[in-house]
């Protein structure tokens, strides 16, 4: 339920229902918006009957919310949510980007495309530095000393680092070198894992599943929001159909869909969703049209050395022609980049 507090409530009123919240066990979520203060109760409601919350001073209203995720819901806040950390915003007028590497394979490599993508407009750089392969025998990223390099073109740029954690024991190292901390399609439902980095205050950028629904996605990031953690912003990366002509299929339909549902903000990945470099450009724009918040874009100094994902990975010149026309894009419909 959503206890809705009376404009100008005082604060030992909001005090006052956070407490009974918690004396029926149950959990409150505090949202303090622009226009209205409101407490999202989460919990079995059962255990709200007869509460008389409705009486208690510097209430004006109690609805249920009818969304199945709770915290996530409009119904709870209808502003959109704005994650800013360090050079990135994602969720207000300007459309953040991400950009760089599948992995960081040295220093070399990472400050490069550090300074490349900056150059070109990205205000975050991605880069993993533990790697869930599908093989064993795969290339699993560099590790620590993968954090330290991202760490090092952080300072050599000024850009926020974005990398992925693949397990809950890892969130503690990964936090320490972080901006903000992928979970990757494979991890979307590592119920653990986003517990833990609900457990953090470092922005959450949570993909969408190859084959998980939207509603799923907006559940996965359900525990990281109960979690404590209100920063995270919502990453479509495209999912598995009958289609073979690219790796995944992006549907970008998806980003006003969850824009009409939830205060989140909405990322697109069109390296992972079309797994070709030649279609990241039109997909990023058409991405831009269709009302993303933000981009997260594979680039590399060599795309064909990569060590992963190079097939769908854009080159320095290819990552500025993308983002130029974006730029066109954001224009057009009122944002800019």
């Amino acid at each position: 339920m959503i206890i809705v507090m009376q404009a100008g409530a005082a604060q030992k009123d909001l005090d006052g229902v956070v407490a009974r919240v918690e004396q029926l066990r149950l959990k409150p979520h505090v949202i303090v918006g622009t226009e209205r203060t409101v407490v999202a109760v989460v919990g079995d409601e059962r255990d709200a009957a007869g509460s008389g919350f409705e009486s208690l001073p510097g209430v004006a209203a109690v609805m249920p919310i009818l969304a199945p995720y709770k915290v996530a819901s409009r119904e709870v806040q209808s502003e959109p949510t704005v994650v800013r950390v360090g050079s990135l915003a994602v969720g207000g007028p300007s459309i953040g980007v991400i950009a760089g590497p599948c992995s960081v394979e040295s220093e070399e490599q990472i400050v490069a495309t550090a300074r490349a993508v900056k150059a070109a407009g990205a205000t975050g750089l991605r880069g993993g530095a533990f790697k869930p392969r599908t093989s064993p025998y795969s290339f699993q990223g560099m590790k620590e000393r993968g954090l330290e390099l991202l760490a090092a073109a952080r300072q050599e740029t000024g850009l926020a680092v974005v990398t992925e954690v693949v397990s809950p024991e890892d969130v503690p190292l990964i936090v320490r070198y972080a901006d903000v901390l992928q979970v990757g399609a494979r991890n979307m439902q590592n119920y653990r894992l986003l517990e833990a980095v609900g457990r953090t205050q470092t922005p959450v950028l949570l993909k969408r599943g190859p084959a998980a629904t939207v509603e799923e996605l907006l559940l996965a990031a359900e525990y990281v929001l109960d979690g404590g953690n209100r920063q995270v912003m919502l990453c479509e990366r495209g999912i598995r159909t009958f289609e073979t002509h690219t790796r995944f299929t992006l549907p970008l339909a998806t980003v006003p869909w969850l824009h009409a549902r939830t205060h989140l903000p909405v990322v697109v990945d069109p390296s992972h969703g079309t797994g070709q470099a030649n279609l990241v450009e039109s997909m990023s724009a058409a991405s831009v049209a269709a009302g993303a918040d933000g981009l997260i874009i594979e680039v590399h100094p060599d795309p064909k050395a990569a060590s992963s994902d190079g097939g769908q990975t854009l080159d320095f010149n290819a990552f500025e022609r993308t983002m130029r026309i974006c730029r066109r894009v954001a224009e057009a419909v009122g944002r800019t980049i």
